[in-house]
């Protein structure tokens, strides 16, 4: 009989492969979350510093845009890949808030690591932390106030909050203004509320001048030239034909030979296709066009004739281009030359071909109700440009949230003190232990304010310790003031921002702590076994 203390160990994985349980997997991925956190931290608020990344390329990107920098930096840890995607959830539904929403996650997690410290189980705190959300978006929702589309200077303030501590902070009020004029440009009535396609605004970059520079432009720029260098430059109180086919001799579907013997008659086929592209050019004219936008092919005969007719033509214009240039001139798109008339035209007041910079670019401008707009950003290089388009990014992003939720808070870490308050407050009537893990959240919170002081080279105590003096005595929109270091009204100051931004943060923070603390196994797969080349003989000494 054999002995049963021998029995042979069973292996179920791979040799090679790894895995980590329990608490040492909680705390390895708590760590890897909350360096993500660490990351981006510094970039918070209007004293928030820049990064710098360099890819393998060697191109460099300057921002504090806290998507931007996760994305730019190939984050490898399955982890801290769970952290990255709460900040591309932020920058896809609200437009701005993702460094918040990753500080949150990454304080959620360091709170929550001193709780299972004190053996508190990890769905005891998963529990409270789900509870705490919940309230937090009720509370949210309390405190918001609502704003009405047409209060023209609330939007600006909320454009401006946005703008302020990026790059493009020198010109912020010029440049909320060009968005919300943007926003409101292509904004649609649907009721009461209101849906705006982001497509529609387009964003064109042109290093040279500054960034005061950068302007809205009623219609359209395209990064295109005219096709012949003798049709008009500018055309006044343009009728625009948008064609999504081409203006040349298309080849046969099958493989077809043509075989001529005469030279008689390679002249007349030669004549015959200058006489089909002719008739081609004079259908354009013929329905009263005097600027063609074609997504495909001119060929070079067409050109002439358009050319003579004084016809402005452009040519491979993008899919995206021309839907937009449809929406700004209202005209319709034509597939069949054949079928093209006067109703499909639409109208701009100028279409002009101008240098910016370097390139030559062509404006279509003065569209009497564009639904799709441009804002051409300037600034003196490339990185400059680069970091004012993301910063106007978010800010038709938050402008488009207000539009379509019409309620905002103020900003400055005045939700998120009040927000602890209540939290703390709420705690206090739940009787087991997940009254710690609400406590936890409601600590985490201030994680915002907090971070806020110390970006501003402020004493995070001290400023904590006025704000929730401050919410205490019921002053709720206290926030602090990084350039005084003193509390301040945040909304009188005019720091706004759309509701959507914090309960989508508290929310999507919450999730991502919730489904991190719930792992207690981490099994790394082999790696796939790269395939030996074969050698050849006489390789190593082989015969």
């Amino acid at each position: 009989m054999s002995n049963s203390n021998n029995v042979q160990p069973i292996f179920i994985l791979a040799n090679d492969t790894t895995r980590t349980t329990g608490r040492e997997a909680q705390r390895m991925n708590i760590q890897a979350a909350k360096l993500v956190a660490e990351t981006v931290r510094t970039t918070l608020g209007p004293k928030g510093m820049d990064k710098m990344i360099v890819d393998s390329l060697g191109d460099v990107t300057v921002t504090n845009d806290g998507v931007t920098i996760l994305q730019e930096m190939h984050i490898d840890h399955p982890t801290a890949k769970m952290v990255v995607e709460i900040a591309k959830t932020q920058e896809h539904e609200v437009g701005d808030g993702t460094t918040t929403a990753v500080v949150l996650a990454g304080e959620l997690l360091k709170r929550a690591e001193s709780l299972l410290d004190q053996e508190i189980h990890p769905t005891i705190i998963a529990k409270g932390y789900r509870m705490a959300a919940e309230k937090a978006q009720e509370i949210l929702n309390a405190i918001a106030v609502d704003v009405k589309p047409e209060d023209k200077a609330m939007l600006q303030k909320i454009a401006m909050t946005a703008t302020t501590g990026k790059g493009a902070e020198t010109a912020k009020e010029h440049l909320a203004s060009v968005v919300v004029n943007a926003i409101l440009s292509v904004a649609e009535k649907n009721g009461n509320a209101f849906a705006v396609d982001h497509a529609d605004v387009k964003i064109e970059k042109r290093v040279g001048d500054s960034v005061e520079q950068t302007e809205l432009i009623n219609g359209l720029v395209l990064d295109k030239e005219r096709v012949h260098p003798n049709m008009p430059r500018v055309v006044a109180n343009a009728r625009l034909l948008l064609l999504d086919t081409s203006l040349e001799i298309k080849n046969t579907e099958t493989d077809a030979k043509i075989s001529i013997t005469d030279p008689a008659k390679l002249q007349e086929f030669l004549d015959m296709e200058e006489r089909m592209l002719k008739r081609m050019a004079e259908k354009v004219v013929a329905t009263g066009a005097n600027v063609v936008i074609c997504q495909k092919g001119i060929d070079e005969v067409a050109q002439h004739y358009l050319a003579k007719a004084n016809v402005l033509a452009l040519r491979r214009v993008k899919k995206s281009d021309l839907e937009r240039l449809a929406k700004a001139t209202g005209a319709r798109i034509v597939s069949n030359l054949d079928d093209a008339s006067k109703v499909d035209l639409g109208a701009a007041g100028v279409v002009e071909e101008l240098k910016v910079g370097e390139e030559p670019m062509t404006y279509i401008r003065e569209c009497k109700h564009p639904r799709a707009v441009t804002i051409l950003v300037r600034g003196g290089t490339e990185h400059v440009v680069a970091e004012v388009e993301r910063a106007l990014q978010d800010a038709l992003g938050v402008t488009a949230a207000v539009l379509k939720s019409g309620k905002v808070v103020a900003g400055a870490g005045a939700p998120e003190i009040e927000l602890a308050k209540r939290l703390r407050a709420y705690s206090m009537t739940l009787s087991g232990r997940e009254q710690l893990a609400v406590q936890a959240f409601a600590d985490a919170m201030e994680s915002i304010p907090r971070t806020l002081a110390e970006n501003a080279g402020i004493d995070p105590i001290d400023a904590l310790t006025e704000l929730k003096a401050a919410h205490d005595k019921n002053e709720l929109w206290a926030g602090i003031n990084v350039f005084t270091g003193r509390k301040m009204d945040a909304w009188k100051e005019g720091v706004l921002e759309p509701l959507k931004i914090k309960t989508q943060a508290v929310s999507s923070a919450a999730e991502v702590a919730i489904m991190i603390l719930r792992i207690d196994d981490v099994i790394n797969g082999a790696k796939a076994k790269e395939p030996v080349a074969p050698r050849m003989p006489g390789m190593n000494g082989d015969e």
